[in-house]
């Protein structure tokens, strides 16, 4: 086997933070719950793009979204431009095999990734476990190279409809304070946690292939998400549910820190230069993400001081920036939109839209700022307030500065979408 360690990174699909060991009381994740007690749960990780897409890229890159230029949804003709370079790029030139098994959704051709192994037989997550588990089998028997596996899955996207699921009674759903608690958020938060089961279930099929071929002793586990759950307030918005993500990793045992929960501020843009220090492997300037490996090895860390996040494209063209501290969150709208978007997928497949309270279909204020220890959940803008001032005036300069120094094409207007992408356009309640 490889002297150098192996990755296995798994990524599902809008999933946020919706998990056992998240603190879900009413959510079935022992194998997850199990990796996190075995490595370091990061209860802090944020998406540099709450949208899919952009959120994979800002992943994969270690850069922010109008950097990459992953500003919208693959899907709908914003593709990562083919000369950005990705995680897999910079493997494939330290000596790694690189493989993608299941789904990905930075590019519309999955060859121009430039995985060596593409593997696209299944993206449910029975199936991508069952193709890992062949995967790791091989290795184990022939691998002369180190490995970085992208298994990814279609699980727990929108609907939550299949049979294998298995959702729990919707009067034992647990329903956090962000969202209105009534029949219909019920219903569909009882059918999430049975998509939560299963996949969870797909990620212990792959963890005991990994102790099974030995690799355990010389893999690192990265089980890491896109962005928030699908769900009102959350998928698509820059509020703590939306840009929110699960991070747990795990060395091999005696390589690293077991059993910790890290609260120090992560953005999703700083795990690629964390994978090239972990390998050793040299990080090319234009990473715009900070490595933590020391959380991991126990080895000093400077800690952030904040992160930042970004919308520009879902269904519609949505230009948000925000900035989040410890303490503090300001975000700053710069067209005039609902206060929550929901998107097309929300409202084809999901029945919380039936339920939504009444201010949802107010107006956005230009500028909010919440206190996150009086108010976690985002509910009372300060932005106006006279006492609050100081703080609005901090929080603005390092949002600025921020998209001053990565050269955010919003500073000089509306982003451009792609001349093929398709845009939908806003039309207002009662238009």
């Amino acid at each position: 086997m490889p002297d150098r360690l192996n990755i296995l990174q798994i990524v599902p699909h809008d999933l946020g933070k919706h998990l056992h060991c998240y603190g879900r009381p009413d959510v079935s994740s022992p194998n997850l719950d199990r990796l996190a007690a075995e490595g370091v749960r990061f209860d802090r990780c944020f998406t540099a793009s709450p949208p899919c897409s952009p959120g994979r890229a800002c992943i994969q890159t270690g850069r922010y979204a109008h950097s990459n230029g992953q500003i919208g949804l693959t899907h709908r003709g914003f593709d990562l431009p083919e000369n950005e370079l990705t995680i897999t790029d910079h493997l494939n030139q330290a000596g790694y095999l690189t493989a993608n098994i299941g789904f990905q959704h930075e590019r519309s051709d999955p060859t121009q990734n430039r995985y060596q192994h593409l593997d696209r037989e299944s993206q449910w997550c029975e199936g991508v476990a069952e193709r890992v588990s062949d995967f790791l089998a091989a290795q184990a028997a022939n691998g002369d190279r180190p490995f970085y596996l992208n298994a990814a899955f279609r699980e727990v996207h929108l609907p939550f409809s299949r049979e294998v699921y298995f959702g729990l009674d919707p009067a034992k759903a647990d329903v956090p304070p962000w969202l209105p608690d009534n029949q219909w958020v019920r219903q569909e938060l009882a059918l999430i946690a049975g998509s939560v089961r299963w996949m969870d279930q797909a990620v212990g099929v792959m963890l005991d292939a990994l102790a099974r071929t030995g690799l355990d002793r010389n893999t690192l586990v990265l089980f890491v998400t896109d962005h928030g759950i699908a769900f009102p307030r959350a998928k698509a918005m820059l509020y703590d549910p939306g840009i929110e993500t699960a991070l747990i990793m795990r060395l091999p045992e005696g390589r690293g820190r077991s059993g910790v929960v890290c609260e120090e501020l992560i953005a999703n843009v700083d795990i690629a230069p964390t994978l090239l220090d972990l390998v050793g492997a040299p990080t090319p300037h234009a990473i715009q993400g900070r490595s933590f490996e020391g959380l991991l090895t126990g080895e000093p860390y400077v800690p952030r001081e904040e992160v930042f996040s970004e919308k520009n494209y879902q269904d519609i063209y949505d230009p948000i920036r925000c900035v989040r501290t410890a303490r503090h969150k300001y975000v700053r709208n710069y067209e005039k939109r609902l206060r929550v978007t929901i998107s097309m997928d929300q409202i084809w497949e999901s029945t919380v839209t039936l339920g939504m309270w009444p201010w949802a279909n107010e107006w956005r204020p230009e500028e909010e700022l919440y206190d996150l220890h009086s108010d976690p959940y985002e509910m009372t803008n300060l932005a106006e307030r006279p006492e609050m001032a100081e703080v609005l005036g901090d929080m603005r300069g390092r949002l600025q500065a921020w998209m001053v120094e990565t050269e955010d094409p919003l500073l000089k207007g509306r982003v451009p979408a792609p001349e093929d992408a398709q845009v939908d356009t806003f039309v207002p309640p009662g238009a």
